[in-house]
Parts: C-alpha cells; structure tokens; sequence
C-alpha cells in the first residue's frame, strides 16, 4: 500500500523557479498521528548500553547506524534466503516529502521504523505495515545548503533510553522523544557563522552522544563533541588538528602532531572533519574514527613544505570516556587528493597466519584496503582494491604509501590525473562483512579526477575553498573526449578477502555512486544502485539472485529485521549526492536517472505495487545567442568552475536534482540573473546570493560562460 506523507505547502512550480532554484527545495509541514503515538509510547523500551552491546545478535531490530557496534552490518536472520528470495515482494512503501538525495539507514525498535531524510527531517512508521506514527523537520534554513559539498543529505540517526538523535545540516544535535518526535533538548554543536554541517549518524557509547561534522571543502577545522544523553550537557571535544600554537599548550596528542605542520594551516582551518566513520569495541573500550581531509586540499597552501599533518586522514584510537587518544593509523599522509579516512569501519576477528587477530578493516577513498590491529593501530596489510596511480603500493615495514611523485600536484605545481580521484574509490556508502564467508562486500568506484593546481588561490567567504583549479579541470565540449571519460567511468560491488587482500567476485556496474550494502545469515547481499536496481546476490558467488525496480537510484543501505513470523528488507531509494550534482557530463554515466525519495520495504510474498513514474522530462537546450568575447567567456568559467560546479555540474551540465543552468529561461535576461544570484532571491530555496564573494560584472561573465556552454553542447547534440 502506498501512504504518501503530504505537504502542506504547495511546491512552487512557477518557471523562474525551476529554471534557477538552487540547491534547496520545500520545507513542508510536520504531520502527527496522535492514536499512532498513543500506541508507541504505550510499547516504548529503552535503549541501553546492554542493549547496544548485544545489537549484533538480535534478528527483530536494527538499534544503531551501522547495526551493532563492530559495523558488520551483517544480520543472522535467515528466513528470507537464496531458496526463496526469488519470492521477495514489495509490503509496502512511503513517499517522502523532498526530493533531494537521500543516504540515511534506518533504525527499526520494538516494531516501529525511524528515518532520517535530507533536510535532516525525521520520520516514524510502524514497521509491519508503514502506518505513519510522527514526523519532524527541524526547519533547517535553506541558505545553508551552501555549506554543504554533496547534497543536503542525512545519513541517520542514534538510540538511547527512550530518545532519538539526530545531527541536522546546519550544525544542531537534537533529541527527540521516540514516542512523539517532539524535541527534548536541543544544541549547537558547532560556530554557525562558519561553514560547517552534520550530515552524519550520531553514535551513543555508554550515555554519551558523539556526534562529528563536515566542512573541510570549505574551511574549518574538524573535531567529534560527546553529549550527555540526557540533558544535551557537552562532556568532551576531541579536535584532530592541531590549533595555533602562539595560543598556548594543546593536548600532548596535538602537541606531537604540530612538528608534522607547516606554515599557518590554521589560517584555512586546517581541515580534518569526523563527518562519517566511527566505530565501538566494548571489550577494549575504544572509540574508533575515522578523519577526513586538509583544508584546503592543495598541501602546498595548506602545510608548505610538507609534512604529514597529523590526524588528517588518519583512523583514531580514543577512550570514549574522556576523550583521550590512544593510537592513530594515518593512511594518506600529507593528504592532498581528498583522501579522506571517513570511510565505514569494520571491526572483526581474522586468524592470519596462524594468529586470530582483533582487527579494525577499512577502505578509504584512496584506493587501498587495509587491516589494521585495532588494540594497538599497528599495520598489518593493504592492498588496492580498485585501479590506483597515485601510488604504487604500501610499504608492509612502515604502512606508508609508495607514492608516485607526479601524484603531488602541489609540490611540481603541474596538473595530475588520478585515480582514484576526488570523490574516492569508495566514498561514504556502507560496506557488509559476512563473517560466515569472511568478506567485506565494498561498493566501488572506478574514477578520474583532474588536479589541477590553483595559482595565487585566497580563500573565499564562502563556497569550494580547495586550492585546486575547477574551472580549468573541467570537460571539454568534445565528444571523443566525454566518451573516453565515460568509458573509464564504472562502479562495482567488490566481495574482498580482508585476509589474502584479494577479490573474490564482483558485480559491475555502468557507473559509481551504488548504494550501501547489507549482509545476512541467507547468504545474501542487498545492495541498491545508481540505474534504479535492488538486488540480491548470493554471498559466496556474487550471482545475482533478485531484483527490483526502484524507479530511482538507490544510494542509501539497507537493513533488515523481524516482526512476528516475517523477516523484511527496508531500504530509502532517491538518487542524490555528489555524484548527482558535480560530475557534469558524468552524471547520468549510469543512465538517466531521476529522483523519487521513498523508504521501501520488503517481506516474502510482499504484493505491493508502486505507481508509474513520472515521464522524465527535460527542459529543452535552446540558448540565447552567445556574443561574449573569450575572455569573458574565460572568466567567466574559472569563477564558476568554483562557485557553481559543486551544486550545477562541472562545465555546467546539470542535474535533475537542481536545475541544469544551460537550460535557464533566465540565461537571456541579465537583471533577473543578478536578482538571484548577487541578490540572493531564492536564498530560502538553498540559492543563496554571492554579492559578498562576487561583484556583478563577474557575475555577468558567469552568465556569459554559462550561455556559451548551451550553446556548444547544443551544437553538439545536433
């Protein structure tokens, strides 16, 4: 059955607004279902440390982001398997109020499921039949979508006692009551006036809330905050750069980290967000995390002369307690590629030769897989999983890259082409082990990305602060080079052997950004992907078992659990992200793909059915004449190659998630262009106004650029 959550303001189609609406879209209204919420407060239980612990073994619910604290994200429920999952069928569906990308992995308690959506809105269902229970939006501001690299996503939510928590774009951690989704306390947990968002799940170790955030392409510097889970009261901040040192003594971790720096890192915040991994062992009692990259990008800015620049892309030991370090793994020293260490971790126990191993596994967007001991951080393999140029292995005596010294952009000052490249070999969606098997299950992604260095970069008040040409790097309007590109553009499912570091099988895909994937005692691995497919392969061989159309490009993972006699699947489909916003001609690499936000949800025999999509309709390419010299056309691009590409696609080819620029109704009249973007008229759309970085003649010379690009690309598709 279909139980369509309903706005209670009308979307805005006028034409002005689709032609230039930015990166936001409606804020609807907050519905509630009192009878529903009777019901749940009457079953409610509470969340606690045993409970959390023992996550892994319970087949009825899924309690936390990653599942159980050792992120397998592999459940021993086993009655949908490969005997009858050819039976799957869809029980029921939920339309979701925007249609923006959608990452988060649901929590399922005592029957009821929780979401989270973009827009870090929250969502309660009944689990067996989707029965709306509450919803709730914390009415993020539009404007801040600028602060956000990769979509106005949210990637879950925490459980404890009888609350929920969840980190909303513009920077708050709050808790809600289960039961009602009414907001018990509320917090900022970073300086709002700086570009920094929350995009990922909480997690709750013993009481506390640990919560990161992002922003290194912008500028900040990163930390994780605990919070009492009660009261909202912080109780410790682990920051993982270190600060100025004329301000006086740091921590001893930072201290030691301070001779890997160099000049006023700083100044440009340093980078190193906690915007995603992080990971709990109750028997050591270590709080695992995983950090992201430099700020900016460009090492020869940030630190010149180099240096490792600890704790960038490094995977943290600390003592959840106090907020104490205990050990630190780096796996891209001196970063400057994004090669962020924010990836999923998984914790397991391997025998390797001859010993079993308490190990901590990851595979970071660099390219390399690694296993690691996770009581003392000491390196124990790696190996590429993916195509890798920027380095030719890692050393087994010192776990250091072998790099390639043409990789270093910032040190020859010459461009570089990478794989992987900046959105990583494996970014953000979740792997599975299946400890049965002994494999990780990793979605792949098999990219290029041009690095080109930026001369006499300053940081900007807002938008990219990365140190790297954007507008240089971006495609050409020639069809050899897009198909050369696109051809060397793929995704995988990849089943590794974490012990032998070498592949098992794998799924091909046409292009990156697939979903997150599940593991279960049924021998199967779910897993979404960018075409519109669910599927479910056979753990061992990889052949794909069963499938269903989506309808959408299904990026989120998902998870599993047991109401009564029936097992279900669950997973939130809508096409978004990164890679449904910057890649330009790459976007639609895996087919043209819409975005229709849903939570989907599956059990044996299921007879659900979803309505036809929607036709996909495009607006037509058909520019105003281009009349601009080249230099204007020039400029033009090299501003918007950094102020636009992130939200509008590189060399403007655009998305269906915000509008594709070339295609503008407002590309012919120059006053309403500057309305909007000096201006800011749609500021609470998400297209905030860029009056503050750009004056409007270079404004002009972006529309110019903007025009030009239309009509190339309409050349060419003639």
């Amino acid at each position: 059955m279909s139980l369509k959550t309903l706005s209670l303001r009308p979307i805005n189609l006028l034409p002005i607004f689709l032609a230039l609406a930015g990166c936001g879209d409606e804020q609807p209204a907050t519905s509630v279902n009192d009878t529903a919420i009777s019901a749940v407060t009457n079953s409610s239980a509470r969340i606690n440390a045993a409970t959390l612990i023992s996550a892994a073994k319970d087949t009825t619910s899924w309690l936390t982001y990653n599942r159980s604290y050792d992120g397998q994200r592999y459940s021993p429920a086993a009655q949908i398997n490969q005997s009858n999952v050819a039976q799957l069928g869809l029980a029921w569906f939920a339309d979701l109020d925007t249609q923006r990308g959608q990452e988060a992995t649901p929590l399922l308690i005592d029957g009821n499921i929780y979401i989270s959506t973009a827009w870090s809105k929250v969502k309660a269902y009944d689990g067996a039949t989707g029965k709306p229970l509450w919803d709730y939006d914390p009415e993020v501001p539009g404007a801040t979508a600028v602060k956000a690299c990769c979509d106005v996503v949210n990637r879950g939510l925490a459980a404890w006692g009888d609350k929920l928590y969840v980190g909303t774009l513009d920077g708050r951690l709050i808790a809600l009551n289960r039961a009602t989704g009414k907001v018990t306390w509320s917090v900022a947990t970073v300086d709002q006036s700086q570009p920094y968002t929350i995009t990922g799940a909480p997690l709750v170790v013993k009481g506390k809330v640990i919560i990161g955030n992002g922003g290194a392409e912008m500028g900040v510097r990163g930390y994780i905050t605990a919070y009492d889970a009660d009261s909202g009261k912080q109780l410790w901040r682990f920051y993982t750069v270190p600060d100025n040192p004329t301000k006086g003594p740091q921590p001893a971790y930072l201290e030691a980290a301070l001779p890997t720096w160099n000049g006023e890192w700083w100044q440009y915040g340093g980078g190193g967000t906690v915007w995603d991994a992080m990971a709990y062992d109750p028997e050591l009692d270590l709080l695992y995390i995983g950090v992201g990259n430099g700020s900016p990008w460009n090492q020869a800015y940030r630190s010149p002369g180099g240096g490792d620049n600890l704790y960038l892309s490094s995977i943290v030991a600390i003592k959840p307690d106090s907020g104490e370090y205990v050990w630190h793994y780096q796996t891209t020293p001196g970063e400057t590629w994004d090669f962020t260490a924010t990836q999923h971790i998984i914790l397991a126990d391997l025998k390797i030769e001859g010993s079993t191993r308490k190990v901590l596994m990851q595979a970071p967007k660099n390219g390399f897989f690694y296993v690691i001991d996770r009581e003392t951080g000491e390196f124990i393999s790696a190996n590429n999983f993916v195509p890798v140029n920027w380095a030719t292995g890692i050393d087994p005596a010192t776990g250091r890259p072998l790099e390639n010294p043409e990789a270093r952009y910032s040190n020859t000052g010459k461009p570089f082409l990478s794989t992987p490249g900046a959105t990583g070999a494996h970014s953000w969606h979740p792997m599975a082990y299946n400890p049965e098997q002994q494999l990780v299950y990793i979605p792949a992604n098999i990219a290029m990305f041009p690095y080109i260095p930026q001369a006499d970069w300053k940081p900007a008040a807002k938008g990219f602060n990365v140190g790297i040409n954007m507008g240089a790097a971006a495609m050409p309007a020639d069809a050899a080079i897009r198909a050369q590109a696109r051809a060397a553009t793929k995704g995988a499912l990849i089943a590794w052997d974490p012990v032998t570091q070498t592949e098992r099988w794998r799924a091909d895909f046409a292009g990156p950004n697939n979903g997150g994937v599940l593991a279960t005692a049924g021998d199967l691995v779910f897993q979404g992907n960018a075409t519109g497919e669910f599927a479910a392969y056979a753990a061992r061989s990889g052949a794909k078992q069963w499938s269903f159309d989506a309808q959408t490009g299904v990026v989120a993972a998902p998870i599993t659990y047991t109401i009564g006699s029936d097992q279900y699947v669950a997973v939130l489909a809508g096409w978004g992200g990164v890679w449904a916003l910057a890649p330009g001609a790459l976007i639609d690499v895996s087919g043209p793909v819409r975005n229709i936000s849903r939570l989907l949800v599956f059990k044996l025999n299921g007879s659900a059915t979803l309505p036809p999509p929607p036709a996909l309709a495009t607006l037509p390419l058909n520019p105003t004449i281009s009349d601009a010299d080249a230099a204007t056309v020039t400029q033009g691009g090299a501003l918007f190659g950094r102020y636009c590409s992130t939200c509008h696609g590189d060399a403007a080819v655009g998305s269906v998630i915000v509008p594709d620029l070339r295609r503008s109704s407002l590309l012919g009249d120059a006053s309403v262009w500057q309305s909007v973007v000096h201006d800011g008229a749609f500021e609470t759309k998400g297209m905030v106004g860029w009056k503050d970085v750009l004056s409007k003649d270079e404004i002009e010379t972006v529309r110019q650029y903007v025009i030009h690009r239309a009509n190339e690309d309409n050349a060419l598709e003639r």
